[in-house]
């Protein structure tokens, strides 16, 4: 599947995403979800929990935020640190930051929600695209 950030439902969740329309970024992406394969199934699940998380956190359910955003951190672990043009390893960070203010009960970081920004660049010219053998074989049992 060959993600493109700049139409279609993946630009329409995205556009939704950060105007704070949790609940409808979420059925965008979801509709794309239903027909992935894996790898992408597990990294579109993972972005659609993050998105649920936030619609939960609209309806004043921070336990509810937590449990996802948890579900979440659980699959985007298995993903390199860029991946569908995605920088992973900033949203990993981000979700870690809110689960340590929310178990804390402190204020929501500074940065909002955690950051999902698409680089249609063709970047992800560092390889980290690029799985080994190892990586794929969780997808393959």
């Amino acid at each position: 599947m060959e993600f493109d950030w700049t139409e279609g439902a993946l630009a329409e969740g995205l556009r939704r995403y950060h105007a704070g329309e949790f609940f409808a970024a979420h059925e965008a992406w979801e509709i794309l979800w239903l027909g992935a394969q894996e790898p992408e199934k597990m990294f579109l699940q993972g972005l659609i929990q993050v998105t649920a998380a936030f619609h939960h956190l609209q309806r004043n359910n921070p336990l509810g935020t937590a449990r996802l955003l948890q579900a979440a951190l659980g699959r985007l672990e298995h993903y390199p640190a860029h991946f569908g043009s995605i920088s992973v390893a900033l949203l990993r960070r981000d979700i870690r930051a809110w689960l340590t203010a929310i178990e804390a009960g402190a204020p929501a970081p500074p940065f909002g929600s955690p950051r999902i920004r698409a680089d249609q660049s063709g970047a992800d010219q560092s390889g980290d695209d690029q799985w080994g053998d190892d990586q794929w074989a969780m997808f393959s049992s």
